[in-house]
């Protein structure tokens, strides 16, 4: 029997103190416990005190949970609470990505200053991006913009935006409905012309190999068709060792016993890219996310990738 409260591992932004209460109150209503019987443990993250630059720039993904996972490695935390698609493809050893709670909104939402969507930006507008997906797309779709590093907490981007630092920026949707700031977005992006990044709008739960009494905790709240789409998008980004240095969108949907996966890796210019669509059962989800950036790979060639890093 727990008697002592259980340890969920978290950052401190807003965002991601939501999701670490989304997964205590999923918790307290699956195994009927109280509030008491969790502890909710705040930890800055390099990634969290440099945001001056870029992801790429310091070193990718893992800033974002490299002090979670050394705590949750030496039992210190039961388990942590992350923003997916923030997650390395490769995870430090004896950890694993144990549950996904159910996914929120996979697509990206415009922020705009002096036009509600990116195609209607004056020519040579600025948006600010510090992710190289979206800047990617962005000069795509309008090569005339000026795409800048625009890093921060969301209330920092709101902040710099209302100043007229930038025309516009992008925030994942996901984030702000968890925040409760739908109401700032001017327009809502299809993914189908605008892919999200892979795992974008799930919240997933890292937990410690072979830790039965969590696993048991946790499976209560994991939602299955986000776990195998997921999965499969984190296949596909394994498959083309993707990190904040590569511009790399796809999402996959659940369908009864059928998975569908689109993937797109694109040129940080904007001018070249590769996309894929692949289907199959479920239970197959990350074979074919694996098959697809192999794909992907193997068409794209080695030349494809020689300005990523």
């Amino acid at each position: 029997m727990q008697t002592k409260p259980f340890r969920i591992g978290t950052r401190g932004s807003p965002l991601a103190l939501a999701q670490a209460h989304e997964a205590r109150d999923r918790l307290m209503a699956a195994h009927g416990l109280p509030e008491e019987m969790f502890e909710i443990v705040v930890l800055t993250t390099t990634g969290d005190r440099i945001t001056d630059r870029s992801l790429a720039e310091i070193g990718g993904k893992g800033l974002f949970t490299q002090e979670l996972e050394e705590k949750l490695a030496l039992g210190e935390l039961d388990f942590a609470v992350h923003s997916a698609k923030d997650m390395p493809t490769v995870l430090p050893e004896g950890l694993y990505l144990s549950a996904y709670m159910p996914r929120e909104d996979i697509r990206d939402a415009v922020v705009g200053r002096t036009a509600a969507k990116l195609i209607d930006l004056p020519h040579g507008a600025t948006v600010g991006s510090s992710s190289l997906r979206r800047q990617a797309l962005i000069r795509r779709m309008r090569p005339d913009i000026n795409v800048i590093t625009f890093r921060g907490l969301v209330d920092t981007r709101l902040r710099k935006l209302a100043e007229g630092q930038v025309d516009a920026t992008l925030l994942a949707l996901a984030g702000l409905k968890r925040l409760g700031k739908v109401d700032v977005l001017t327009d809502i992006l299809d993914p189908d012309t605008f892919p999200p990044a892979p795992a974008q709008g799930a919240i997933a739960i890292e937990s410690r190999i072979g830790d039965e009494r969590m696993d048991n905790l946790l499976a209560a709240i994991n939602d299955p068709a986000t776990f195998d789409a997921v999965s499969c998008e984190r296949a596909f980004l394994g498959a083309l060792d993707g990190s904040c240095r590569t511009p790399i969108g796809g999402y996959a949907i659940c369908e009864g016993d059928q998975i569908k996966f689109s993937g797109l890796i694109i040129t940080p210019d904007g001018r070249h890219q590769h996309a894929i669509s692949i289907d199959g059962n479920r239970r197959d989800a990350t074979a074919l996310g694996t098959r697809a950036g192999q794909d992907v790979r193997a068409r794209a060639g080695t030349t494809f990738f020689d300005d990523w890093s």
